[in-house]
């Protein structure tokens, strides 16, 4: 089956969209990835987005940008008409508050009648009304598209948010464990922003400048770095308002402090709740994996491994929308796509709602 995984994460600046061909059932799954496309948003769309993620009063916006992001959803995937049978879309996180709530929002309707085919998404519900954080949730075809027999791996992504996977080397999904480390992009984009930029891209800046010690400390102190997973977290904790930082550091002090910080949490996960279960490498993926200052901290911090996607031979763009189209597969053929140890839910889930196209 062709299924067309869309995902775009916390960071907020694209849609991934990847054409996967999978087959088989689990612990069984064939898959090949026919095609990738990114689809950055536009200026004011994903400004719109931070915005709302940001905010806990405007209803009414959030409503227009659902829609919104609907219509961008189906004009992004409309190449793909013809040569696509599902589409798994897991819309955009604009609130994320376990166990009250969660929402993803981009109306799947836009998308089902734009490609005549049914579309998988709004995953996230079914594993919250069984108690779980309903996050992570790709640690599963993580297991089934990048598990090895005899290997303990993590499977690291840094977007806006940053999560692992743990695969157990006897491959039992049972054992997989998996989390919200903390911050990821966030920090780094906002601060960023202030200087007029999308990115400090290759932490250049961070690199030129001087981390605070006494500020890493500081905010390694935060209760979220001690909780035990599961757990899932997301922008409404990690952003500079919610730091309390030192706005008179300058921008590349800051930047340099932000990513070491953002380092030291990632590394303080491995220690507390990973190296006990054994780990032989880990892969980055994400838009932090291209961010040089970044690995290098990881690289220096953590005692085994570390590579991106690119030097196993992967490509770490295609990560997210392919585990997402191996979700929505397995919603399809019903059966359970999200582990219970991962989010904390009662039992593994059947997640996601699928929308049908009007034309027979």
């Amino acid at each position: 089956m062709r299924v067309l995984g869309l995902m775009s994460g916390t960071s907020a600046d694209a849609l991934d969209l990847l054409l996967a061909e999978l087959d088989g059932r689990p612990p069984e799954l064939h898959w090949r990835v026919l095609e990738h496309q990114e689809a950055p948003f536009p200026a004011d769309l994903r400004a719109q987005i931070i915005r709302t993620q940001k905010s806990q009063s405007l209803t009414r916006e959030v409503a227009l940008l659902h829609h919104a992001l609907g219509r961008f959803y189906a004009e992004a995937a409309a190449p793909f008409k013809g040569r696509v049978d599902l589409v798994a879309s897991h819309g955009q996180t604009v609130w994320h508050e376990p166990p009250q709530a969660t929402l993803q929002i981009g109306e799947p309707a836009y998308l089902a009648e734009a490609l005549e085919v049914p579309v998988v998404s709004d995953f996230r519900p079914s594993d919250m009304a069984l108690g779980g954080e309903a996050a992570p949730f790709v640690p599963y075809p993580d297991l089934l598209l990048y598990g090895e027999r005899g290997v303990s791996r993590a499977i690291h992504n840094i977007g806006g948010i940053s999560n692992l996977t743990y695969l157990p080397a006897d491959l039992n999904p049972e054992k997989v464990l998996a989390f919200d480390t903390g911050p990821g992009n966030a920090l780094l984009d906002e601060a960023a922003a202030r200087l007029g930029l999308k990115q400090d891209t290759g932490g250049t800046i961070a690199a030129s400048g001087r981390a605070d010690p006494l500020l890493v400390e500081r905010w390694l102190t935060h209760p979220y770095l001690d909780r035990k997973p599961p757990k899932s977290t997301g922008r409404e904790v990690w952003n500079l308002e919610m730091l309390d930082e030192d706005a008179a550091l300058p921008p590349a002090n800051l930047l340099a402090t932000l990513t070491e910080f953002t380092a030291r949490t990632i590394a303080r996960a491995y220690q507390d709740f990973v190296l006990p279960h054994g780990l032989d490498e880990i892969w980055v993926a994400g838009g932090g994996a291209y961010n040089a200052t970044l690995m290098q901290h990881l690289k220096t911090l953590l005692p085994v491994p570390v590579y991106t996607f690119e030097e196993k031979g992967f490509d770490s763009k295609h990560r997210e929308a392919l585990c997402f189209a191996v979700l929505g597969y397995l919603r399809y053929l019903e059966l359970p796509n999200i582990l219970k140890q991962t989010t904390g839910a009662r039992r593994d889930a059947i997640a996601g709602k699928i929308s049908l196209p009007s034309t027979p």
